[in-house]
């Protein structure tokens, strides 16, 4: 643990965070590609579901390198595990570019651990093709201990971390449980957000006439105000933008409409009464 702690205080990994960022940033990929890649459209990250072919074939292949008369199929699944691995850096390398420096450090050697995997395998594959089956077990098993130095730093990332979390959902938690009074209706303004304070968690809320809607207001990709973004669109279709990174949500619902979250924002129960916006727990 203190060697994780170290790495994720190691600024001198930030010079060259910064500038795989950058390129990240720079690299020509229209808007729905890389909302593909952050699986906006999945509900959350698409990386944790890409890695699972790769894992599965280097892992299968692993077993059938110690079996008798195993070489073709243990030699097609390292392939497959190889081809895999490509579309999972790649969501992987979009969630990793608009995350928090420290998470950034850590997830920079894990893609390091895990680009010498698969070119450990790459090699094993190789090799197999050409004949030279004991080096490329040797190989795949080399590739196998390094990728799972890369699946720990992984595991440290998204759960001691949470990286790729919404960092939203556990402030539904301190919301009360019964109906709480947040403000008069008069006292909002007519399709601009406004945020109120309810319990001690920051409320985000959008009036459109008599219809009321109520957020969490930080953002569960990393915690923006989401109360200084601006609104786009109209009526049901209204969205604010997170004025940090740019996910969008709708206003309605909380459905993310663009990325960089993964997730829809967690939105709260709203009713009026007497002249009052109440809203509770979901």
């Amino acid at each position: 643990m203190r060697i994780l702690t170290r790495l994720e205080t190691a600024r001198a990994l930030d010079p060259v965070s910064d500038k795989l960022q950058d390129a990240v940033f720079a690299a020509p990929v229209p808007d729905g590609v890389r909302d593909l890649l952050h699986g906006t459209w999945l509900g959350h990250p698409l990386h944790p579901v890409l890695v699972q072919a790769p894992v599965g074939a280097f892992i299968s292949a692993a077993v059938l390198d110690v079996l008798p008369g195993t070489r073709r199929a243990a030699t097609a699944l390292v392939a497959v595990g190889t081809a895999g691995a490509v579309p999972a850096m790649a969501a992987g390398l979009a969630d990793w570019s608009q995350m928090t420096r420290d998470r950034r450090r850590v997830g920079l050697v894990h893609a390091a651990a895990n680009l010498v995997a698969v070119g450990l395998y790459a090699g094993s594959l190789v090799a197999r093709l050409r004949g030279r089956h004991t080096r490329g077990r040797a190989l795949g098993f080399a590739g196998l201990s390094v990728a799972g130095l890369g699946a720990y730093l992984g595991g440290h990332l998204a759960y001691a971390q949470s990286g790729g979390a919404n960092q939203a959902a556990p402030e539904i938690a301190r919301i009360p449980e019964e109906w709480t009074v947040a403000g008069s209706l008069a006292s909002l303004p007519d399709r601009k957000p406004a945020v109120r304070t309810v319990g001690d968690v920051a409320v985000l809320f959008y009036r459109d006439g008599d219809t009321v809607s109520a957020m969490i207001e930080r953002c569960g990709h990393e915690t923006a105000p989401l109360g200084e973004g601006d609104v786009i669109g109209e009526g049901p279709d209204a969205c604010v933008v997170c004025p940090w990174h740019g996910s969008t949500f709708r206003l309605r619902d909380g459905a993310v409409r663009h990325g960089p979250a993964a997730s829809d924002q967690p939105i709260l129960p709203v009713r009026v009464q007497n002249g009052n916006v109440e809203v509770r727990q979901p």
